[in-house]
């Protein structure tokens, strides 16, 4: 059984792992892979339909302990724990609920000191008990007449929240801990650069934990911006984002089919490369021989999705030019959260019919999501999953033979 230590409006955890508001969903997952052996039979709970009406959820079924996610900034938002009797509790390492300790409302009264009188909420037939981040709901007798201002004496602890602020229905994740930073960098937002025929670059807002040479030197989120075009060279990308998490080098182009070149079928004699940034949602493809920014890769991770999980969500906005018949072009723009029955009603005109991707692993050729579409569009292929919403946007670029000058990226710390 967890034995875990409860911190009102930041964590519930112990002294090998803590699950902390505001932490990425894959942090939490990395936290379950871990600790396989102690938390078994997690599930994944998701709307495949409609994934931003309903929160990420990871349930703890032997632990009776929920983790909710905010659906669209994929961060820890509300800490659950349903069942009291799968799990030992402590406030300021002192037990408030073990086999030997029952949750009344006494035993919390007394670890945590009720400065005012709970809520009592005659649909749910339980009472609230509500501390700043930390709120208690009390089981009462349905078949005792509810005493509407007083908790009664010996009633039992049937759930616990932990969250931010003064309100569990309006609470929202709050920003990212330092302590889940872990070194790495992660994006805020990118905007996608372009001119009338297609993308350009990306210009990129980013977050890193301060460092410094002590443990508390300089311990405060710093934001960053840096932009990287078509045409960069690797050295540019290094100095603007750092080491990618993994260099993956292309074995085959399934899309070269697709290519109005008749050299299409010639083996290269070297690879093309990636440098996957995984904690930014972001792929860049160099050209093997040039060593230069061909293609940029943004991945939306959304549940269903085969690559779900393995990147986090990149909130990008792309401007979309949309020619209308006998007025000037205009713009609108498409972010990580359109939906492409939209983009298509936008754009006034059905696509041409779209490659169908399907993408199975070698060694288990089964794909429990089904097949994905790809659109091209202005330079851009977009990759739609059966639910409409965009699985990842690949950009392409003519890039230019020699690197150019890079504009001076401004930064700025908050």
């Amino acid at each position: 059984m967890l034995d875990l230590e409860v911190v009102p409006e930041r964590s519930l955890g112990n002294e090998q792992w803590e699950f902390a508001l505001g932490m990425p969903f894959s942090q939490a997952i990395s936290i379950l892979q871990k600790h396989c052996r102690i938390i078994k039979n997690v599930q994944v709970l998701y709307s495949e339909q409609t994934p931003l009406s309903h929160d990420l959820i990871l349930n703890l079924t032997q632990d009776g302990i929920k983790l909710l996610f905010d659906a669209t900034n994929q961060r820890l938002k509300v800490i659950e724990v349903y069942d009291l009797s799968k799990v030992k509790l402590k406030y300021c390492g002192v037990h408030f609920n073990s086999q030997t300790i029952a949750p009344t409302i006494e035993q919390i009264d007394q670890s945590f000191g009720a400065t005012h009188p709970g809520v009592y909420n005659a649909a749910e037939q339980l009472f609230h008990l509500n501390f700043r981040g930390l709120s208690f709901s009390f089981q009462l007798d349905s078949w005792n007449e509810a005493p509407k201002y007083e908790i009664p004496h010996g009633a039992m602890v049937k759930r616990m929240h932990i969250y931010t602020g003064n309100n569990l229905q309006e609470t929202r994740a709050p920003a990212m801990p330092l302590a889940c930073f872990l070194g790495n960098i992660y994006s805020e937002c990118v905007d996608v650069l372009r001119d009338r025929a297609g993308p350009l670059g990306l210009r990129l807002r980013l977050l890193t934990a301060g460092c410094g040479l002590g443990v508390m030197t300089d311990s405060k989120v710093k934001s960053l911006e840096r932009s990287i075009y078509f045409g960069d060279s690797c050295q540019d990308v290094l100095g603007a984002l750092g080491s990618p998490h993994k260099v993956f080098y292309k074995s085959e182009d399934k899309m070269k089919i697709h290519s109005p070149s008749p050299h299409k079928q010639v083996p290269s004699k070297c690879n093309d490369y990636f440098f996957n940034y995984f904690t930014l949602g972001v792929d860049i493809l160099f050209d093997s021989t040039t060593h230069l920014v061909k293609k940029f890769v943004l991945h939306t991770n959304y549940p269903g999705h085969y690559n779900f999980n393995i990147y986090h969500r990149c909130d990008f906005k792309i401007p979309l030019v949309i020619k209308k018949e006998g007025a000037d072009s205009e713009d609108c723009i498409l972010t990580t959260y359109s939906k492409w029955d939209q983009i298509q009603e936008l754009l006034g005109h059905p696509m041409e019919k779209p490659v169908v991707l399907h993408r199975s692993s070698s060694a288990n050729n089964t794909n429990p999501f089904g097949s994905t579409f790809c659109f091209g569009l202005q330079r851009m292929i977009f990759e739609v999953m059966q639910n409409n919403h965009i699985a990842s946007v690949t950009l392409y670029g003519a890039p230019r033979t020699t690197s150019h000058a890079r504009p001076e990226s401004s930064s700025s710390s908050h």
